[in-house]
């Protein structure tokens, strides 16, 4: 740019000496001649002109650099202030990352404590076991003294001993009584301290599944070894006296160790065929499996009430056969669940499940698994169809608008017989639509394939 405009400088100086020198000639040379004059007067205008054009580009080009340069600088603006916005968003998950640590840290130590209360209470259930123990022998042996002083007249000593034995019993009866109730008050207070913890590990759960890319779960999540199932007072399930046996694991413990369709026949009722997984040294009965959407599950209330599918590919089994095998006792109810990454996880829950009178009424207790819960616990469910909606919420139907039969409560938690979708389908209606697992704040996550299985909880029953 200083090149430029010193040659502007420079270019007159140096034409008006070009004519000085050519005007000393001529001068030196005699006879003037105009028409050399005005030619050089034409060079110069052209010069001239030139340089203008010249000028009036520069100044062009000075304008647009200029407009460029103020580009840039609003760029470099937005951008500034977007990093301080993600410095501040990073600040605040930072905050949110310790918060949750001191939390964790807080859970720790509530579950140390409880694990020592519990020690400490089977301690005095085994001391109250001990005292119960002592008093029946002291009451056998006052029973068998009664006896003999029905025979013979007791003397006042032992007039004495009984009425200060009954005085004893008494005190120990009241004593216990305080024991029990100090101890169905801890009971208590665990049972609440267990749910506030199962609600904070769903909670972390949940924190952890919204980092997730979408319609998929965190990491790989292996098969878990072999775990107790819970034993609780219940009819056992055993052998009908004609050798027919009432569910899978009942043909697991007769030998049938593989995985298959076989024929079962609950207590009171006619036999079907179902499909047995053998899992955890046990056999499972399938009541729904879903693989490759080859199945349509958009079907009526009979068709959900008898079953439908093939049983080697996919199936459900039916509401009514499904009663039929939990009537007999109590069942865990587990769900598998695969993406579309081949990432596994699992649910289990103690449930219950009314008859058709009920609509096959469903009520569940989530007991364990490695994906938070998506399904109402403690909470009626009942079963509905497109055809047969028992629960239109605000004139809003959930199965003619989400597709499939399944125990909905406010069309928002999840539903397994919904329409089988591909990940390539974005928009949000077809999703909701899909057959996808969605806790509670959580997103949709669409799903590759399910499996919902039965186990009785009492083993005992085929030893």
């Amino acid at each position: 740019m200083k090149i430029i405009l010193a040659f502007l400088c420079i270019a007159p100086l140096a034409l008006s000496a070009r004519a000085e020198k050519d005007y000393s000639s001529s001068d030196s040379a005699a006879p003037p001649e105009t028409k050399s004059r005005f030619a050089m007067l034409d060079d110069v205008r052209i010069l001239a002109n030139g340089l203008l054009q010249l000028g009036h580009g520069l100044k062009d080009f000075v304008h647009k650099t200029k407009g460029q340069m103020n580009d840039i600088f609003q760029k470099l603006y937005i951008f500034d202030r977007s990093f301080y916005e993600l410095s501040l968003q990073t600040s605040e998950i930072k905050e949110e990352e310790e918060q949750l640590r001191q939390t964790t840290a807080r859970l720790q130590i509530n579950n140390e404590e409880i694990k020592n209360l519990s020690q400490e209470m089977n301690s005095k259930i085994e001391d109250l076991i001990q005292n119960k123990i002592q008093l029946q022998e002291k009451v056998w042996g006052l029973e068998d003294k009664v006896t003999k002083l029905a025979i013979i007249q007791p003397s006042m000593q032992e007039t004495k001993e009984i009425s200060s034995l009954k005085a004893f019993v008494e005190q120990q009866d009241n004593h216990i009584k305080q024991l029990l109730k100090i101890v169905e008050d801890q009971h208590v207070q665990l049972n609440r301290q267990h749910n506030q913890i199962m609600e904070l590990e769903d909670k972390l759960n949940h924190m952890e599944l919204q980092e997730l890319a979408e319609n998929s779960f965190t990491g790989e999540q292996t098969e878990p070894e072999a775990i107790p199932f819970p034993v609780r007072n219940t009819t056992a399930v055993t052998y009908k006296s004609d050798g027919a046996a009432p569910d899978c694991t009942a043909l697991y413990h007769s030998g049938m160790q593989s995985n298959g369709v076989y024929t079962i026949k609950p207590n009171g009722s006619e036999a079907f065929d179902v499909y047995c997984e053998m899992k955890f040294g046990s056999s499972w009965t399938v009541i729904q499996n879903r693989e490759d959407g080859s199945l349509d599950f958009n079907q009526t209330w009979d068709a959900y009430t008898n079953g439908f599918g093939d049983l080697n590919e996919e199936f459900w089994l039916g509401l009514n056969k499904t009663y039929s095998i939990t009537k007999q006792g109590d069942y865990i109810l587990r769900i598998e669940l695969q993406d579309w990454k081949d990432n596994k996880r699992y649910i289990e829950y103690a449930f219950s499940l009314g008859g058709p009178e009920t609509d096959y009424t469903l009520q569940l207790s989530r007991i364990s698994g490695s994906i938070p819960n998506a399904l109402p616990e403690q909470t009626e469910l009942r079963f509905s169809t497109a055809d047969r909606d028992m629960d239109v919420i605000n004139d809003f139907s959930c199965p003619e608008n989400y597709l499939g039969g399944w125990w909905h409560s406010e069309c928002e938690e999840t539903n397994l017989n919904g329409k089988y979708v591909a990940p390539r389908s974005r928009g949000r209606l077809d999703r909701r639509k899909g057959l996808y697992w969605k806790p509670k704040k959580g997103r949709y996550y669409l799903l590759k394939s399910t499996k919902i299985m039965i186990h009785p909880t009492d083993l005992k029953s085929f030893d």
